[in-house]
C-alpha cells in the first residue's frame, strides 16, 4: 500500500482566506495529480531549450547579430532568447488551462463534484488559473536559469523577468481557460494551436518587427505574445523604456477580462 501523501507543505505556502483560501485546494490536486507524472509536466520547459540550442547557436553562427530594444547590436542567440521565454510562460499556462480544464469540465464532470463542497464557479477558476499560473512560472524559470548558463543575463533588470513571466502566464492562463468553456469537442482545439502558432513564429520572436511591412506590423502589435516578447526583451537586456509599462498594463487588462468571463461562463456551466 503507498504510504499517505503529505499536503501540509504545500497547504502552508499557499494564501488562506477567501477565494484564495478555498481556490488553494484545486491547486493542491492538481500538485498531488502530477506527482507521478512529472516527466509529463517538466516536458514542455525543453522545447524553448531544443529551439535555443538550434537557432541560437546553430542558426545565429550565421545571422551574426541583430538590432537590439535599442537598436544597438545584440547577438542572434540574446535576440530569440527573450521570446523563447515568453513563449515558456505561454505555452506553460495554456495548455494546462484549456486541455486539462477541457477534459475536467466536459468528460470526467470534476468541477460538478466540486460544487457539493464549498467551492464555487469563481473558486473553481481561480485554482485553475493558479495551477496552470505555476506551471508557466516553473517554465519560465528554468528556462530563465538556461539563459543564466549561456552567459545571456547580464543585466540587473532580469530580476524583473520572472515577476513578469508570471503576469504573462496569468493573462494566458486566464483566457485559456476562458476560452475553453466555449469548447465543445476536441476539435475545437485546433483553433488553439491555430491562434498559438503563428504568435509564436510572427511575434519577433526570431526576427525584429521591421522587417514586416507596416500592414502586417500593426496585426503583429495587437497580439498579446508580442507584448510578451518585448517585455521579456526589454528586461532580459537592460533597455527599459517607458513602452514598458503599456506592455505591463496590456496583460494586466488581459488578465482581468480573461478572469471574469472565466468564472462567468463556469457559473453558467455549472449552476444553470
Amino acid at each position: 500500500m503507498n504510504a499517505p501523501v503529505d499536503t501540509a507543505p504545500l497547504l502552508r505556502i499557499l494564501p488562506i482566506g477567501g477565494y484564495a483560501g478555498r481556490a488553494r485546494m484545486l491547486v493542491v490536486r492538481s500538485a498531488l495529480a502530477y506527482r507521478r507524472a512529472w516527466l509529463a509536466f517538466v516536458s514542455g520547459f525543453f522545447e524553448p531549450v531544443f529551439y535555443l540550442l538550434a537557432l541560437g547557436q546553430g542558426l545565429g553562427s550565421l545571422v551574426g547579430v541583430l538590432p537590439g530594444p535599442d537598436g544597438s547590436p545584440i547577438s542572434y542567440a540574446a535576440f530569440i532568447a527573450p521570446g523563447l521565454l515568453a513563449a515558456s510562460a505561454m505555452n506553460g499556462a495554456v495548455f494546462d488551462s484549456t486541455f486539462a480544464v477541457f477534459f475536467k469540465l466536459r468528460y470526467a464532470k470534476l468541477y460538478d463534484a466540486m460544487l457539493a463542497t464549498p467551492l464555487g464557479p469563481v473558486d473553481i477558476a481561480f485554482g485553475e488559473i493558479g495551477w496552470a499560473l505555476l506551471r508557466g512560472g516553473l517554465y519560465s524559470l528554468g528556462f530563465l536559469s538556461v539563459m543564466g548558463a549561456f552567459g545571456l543575463l547580464t543585466s540587473p533588470w532580469v530580476l524583473l523577468a520572472l515577476p513578469a513571466a508570471l503576469l504573462i502566464a496569468f493573462a494566458f492562463a486566464a483566457v485559456g481557460m476562458a476560452c475553453t468553456t466555449f469548447m465543445r469537442s476536441w476539435q475545437d482545439f485546433d483553433l488553439v494551436q491555430l491562434a498559438i502558432m503563428p504568435m509564436f513564429l510572427f511575434s519577433t520572436t526570431f526576427f525584429p518587427l521591421s522587417v514586416y511591412p507596416r500592414a502586417l506590423q500593426l496585426l503583429v502589435e495587437c497580439l498579446p505574445l508580442f507584448h510578451a516578447v518585448e517585455l521579456m526583451r526589454a528586461f532580459t537586456t537592460g533597455i527599459v523604456g517607458p513602452g514598458v509599462l503599456g506592455h505591463l498594463t496590456y496583460f494586466v487588462v488581459m488578465a482581468a477580462i480573461g478572469a471574469v468571463v472565466a468564472a462567468r461562463r463556469l457559473d453558467v456551466l455549472l449552476l444553470k
